[in-house]
């Protein structure tokens, strides 16, 4: 390793150290990211002719340009697939279209609520996301359950149901859609076979959980209170099936017309968008504009995207310079090609540290081969789908989902670690030694 790819990579360490310790620093992670990006491409820049020793000196500049706009590229088919989802869920959201799902929630019983909401945020995270069906769930867990030690325990299975929910599915997570959109996975493969590890990493630590839960509520206690909208209940119906539907339409787009997946996000958008301006014909004045698709735009969180901007192009200088390809070969060399360890421990740290950079820098050190455990809906690439997704479960900080409802429930890194975080890793084992036997002994 030269001694200018060795500062590219202390320069990334130090970024994703700041990165895991944001709560620590109170600096935006997006931030440092950004931050981090830039520093690695400048020093490349430095010397670029020795990391591309082919070309004559005065082309290097202009392939350094080129692989930039490579890497973005790639990076903004990501980037406008998220910013189109999340634009439509909070379509759905503020226009009432999702208040089936609170009343369906409706019951006395404690257990009860806990294996509905489990359920309920299992398949929603598949359909929507598990960031975005976390913070639903939360708001509606919010007018359901007063005690907050109870809440405590529903909102730590909210976050377990919709990492594994999200992980099957291939627009359920970032890490999911990243190795969807990189054509290593594919929607049939990856729901067919990492479905049933999925729900087994979802029910085993539900079940525990529900041990702690006994009794019914308090009268009254968890009836939902319902909301004025100048929608009717068929509109707010229509808005529904048309976003959460246009999502679930979105592979099928793809398989369809062979477009990028975030052209079928950009038609599922444009026409919710046409269909709520209908809608608003007949409302209000001032609930028109406070709904209206080019105000609601405004809420979308752009630091998060601005997060996964950076460190997608942080990580490509990484793959640039050949650090990812040699950690890579490093790792199969120790642990011998074992594929279940070398992602069972990248789904142990991904709940340290965030599992978007992880699972790019894994895109980054594995090449996709024509057949074997290394192909396209091989057993690494479905068990680091599988891994990096309910894996960010085990802590409170290990997934996006999770920090935003530690955020909105305020419960501590101590608690969940001493409570939850076991219950997680049964779970997580489990699911893995499930898709062993599906390989190795049910001959999937």
């Amino acid at each position: 390793m030269s001694t200018l790819t060795l500062w590219i990579v202390i320069a990334f360490c130090i970024g994703y150290l700041c990165i895991a310790l944001e709560s620590v620093t109170r600096v935006n992670k997006a931030a440092i990211a950004l931050l981090m990006c830039v520093v690695c491409w400048t020093l490349l820049m430095v010397d670029p002719a020795s990391f591309y020793p082919t070309i004559a000196a005065d082309g290097v500049v202009h392939r350094v340009a080129e692989a930039i706009e490579h890497h973005l590229g790639d990076a903004a088919g990501t980037l406008f697939f998220l910013m189109g989802a999340m634009t439509i869920v909070e379509i759905v959201d503020s226009n009432g279209g999702f208040n089936f799902v609170r009343d369906s929630l409706k019951t006395s019983s404690k257990r009860k609520l806990m294996w509905r909401m489990a359920f309920m945020t299992f398949f929603l995270s598949a359909i929507l996301d598990n960031l975005t069906t976390s913070i639903v769930m939360i708001m509606v867990l919010r007018k359901l359950v007063q005690n907050k030690e109870d809440r405590l325990l529903y909102a730590a299975l909210v976050v377990i149901s919709a990492n594994s929910g999200g992980a099957f599915s291939p627009i359920g997570d970032v890490t999911t859609i990243m190795l969807w959109i990189k054509g290593v996975i594919t929607t049939q493969g990856v729901i067919t076979e990492i479905f049933i590890p999925s729900l087994i990493s979802m029910v085993i630590p539900a079940f525990i959980i529900s041990l702690y839960l006994k009794g019914n509520f308090d009268k009254e206690q968890n009836q939902p209170k319902t909301t004025a909208s100048q929608f009717t209940q068929a509109q707010r119906t229509a808005i529904f099936w048309l976003g959460v539907g246009g999502l679930v339409f979105v592979p099928i787009f793809k398989t369809i017309t062979h477009l990028p997946p975030f052209m079928g996000i950009l038609l599922v958008l444009g026409i919710l968008w046409t269909v709520t301006e209908i809608f608003h014909y007949n409302t209000d004045e001032h609930d028109t504009m406070a709904k209206r698709v080019s105000d609601i735009m405004s809420k979308i969180d752009l630091s998060t995207i601005m997060f996964f901007l950076g460190i997608l192009m942080a990580v490509a200088v990484l793959q640039e310079v050949g650090v990812l390809t040699a950690l890579g070969k490093s790792l199969d060399d120790i642990f011998q090609g074992n594929h279940y360890l070398v992602t069972g421990i990248i789904g142990v740290l991904s709940s340290i540290v965030d599992n978007v950079p992880l699972v790019a820098g894994c895109m980054g050190m594995y090449p996709v081969e024509a057949a074997g455990d290394m192909a396209v809906d091989g057993i690494f690439w479905q068990l680091l789908a599988y891994c990096a997704g309910v894996g960010g479960s085990m802590l409170i900080i290990g997934s996006a989902a999770g920090v935003v409802v530690m955020g909105l429930e305020k419960i501590t890194f101590g608690w969940y670690m001493k409570r939850i975080s076991w219950i997680v890793f049964v779970g997580y084992i489990a699911g893995i030694l499930y898709y062993w036997m599906e390989k190795n002994v049910l001959g999937f």
